[in-house]
């Protein structure tokens, strides 16, 4: 029997269609891209959807935490792209009862971000129903001008940064209220080659895997290297920390891949503290974890799985 999860049905999807001009790469990394006009930057396109009930519940955030996340994800995926973020198109289904108070806190979260990172709320959808609050976001960007990074640049000698601290945004609320790393993601883009890139949605320990997939390559995070974030309760013993800060999932951090001499730079820049070194890229397939020891076993894709009957 196929498995029934949400990578298994994007990558069906994928085999089962077709891209066409202006399409230069669709779907299997953080944004859609289109060609532009001759000569000119590449257009950026993603998606995503919130349902009260399964990204956020109603009795514990504020519609303008719920907006500002809703427009956040988005963003964060523009900054895996290295992109600048353009215009957005914000499609509603709110609940018939008190829909037109909660649309505005919605609006008001988003236009924060919206004006902070200079993105035009273009248009969109609205309608009203007897169900839960879903909202939707498709976001555009355009890439630099040394064009955008894929997930699929990573090679054998790369090393693994990570932008900042993961796990525990969940119990916290961090995931309400992160900032996209698009101004992290543009500075590392100018400044270095830049292999690879993707944003820590699903957690490090899965997304990891991504790069690993698209790039045909073996990757390796080293334990004690991994940051973990202060929200992740000090009171866990180790391994379970480290637990949290490979599967928790919604950091919307950059993970990202570099050659050794770009390694080097980082490493000795002081403006750059914020950037942790976590792993590297060899030849081979699948993802791997190191011990303090040294020994290298399996790594366990651990974040969040959209699963299907």
């Amino acid at each position: 029997m196929p498995s029934r999860d949400e990578f298994s049905l994007i990558d069906w999807i994928r085999q089962h269609t077709q891209i066409r001009e202006p399409v230069a790469t669709g779907i299997g990394d953080d944004t859609a891209i289109l060609n532009g006009p001759a000569g000119g930057r590449q257009v950026l396109v993603t998606t995503d959807m919130l349902m009260e009930g399964r990204h956020f519940r109603l009795e514990t955030a504020t519609p303008q935490q719920i907006g500002r996340k809703a427009l956040g994800v988005n963003l964060s995926d523009i900054a895996a792209m290295a992109g600048r973020p353009t215009a957005a198109f914000i499609s509603l289904a709110l609940p018939q009862s008190g829909g037109r108070r909660l649309a505005e806190g919605l609006y008001e979260g988003m236009n924060e971000l919206a004006e902070r990172y200079e993105v035009s709320i273009a248009g969109g959808d609205t309608n009203a129903w007897d169900g839960p609050l879903v909202l939707n976001v498709t976001l555009l960007g355009e890439s630099s001008a040394k064009g955008p990074v894929r997930r699929a640049g990573a090679r054998p000698g790369d090393r693994l940064f990570v932008t900042g601290p993961v796990g525990g945004s969940l119990p916290s609320g961090r995931h309400l209220t992160f900032e996209p790393r698009l101004r992290e993601a543009a500075l590392l883009h100018e400044r270095f080659d830049l292999h690879a890139l993707i944003d820590l949605s699903d957690g490090i320990s899965s997304d990891l895997g991504h790069i690993a997939t698209e790039s045909g390559v073996r990757a390796v995070l080293i334990a004690d290297q991994i940051p973990v974030h202060a929200d992740v309760d000090p009171a866990f013993p180790a391994e379970e920390r480290l637990r949290h800060a490979l599967g928790d999932g919604e950091d919307f951090e950059l993970l990202l891949a570099v050659g050794p001499e770009d390694a080097d730079r980082m490493r000795n820049s002081p403006d750059l503290a914020w950037l942790t070194e976590v792993g590297r890229i060899e030849a081979g397939e699948g993802c791997w974890i190191q011990d303090r020891s040294g020994r290298v076993s399996p790594l366990e894709a651990a974040g969040w799985v959209h699963r299907f009957d």
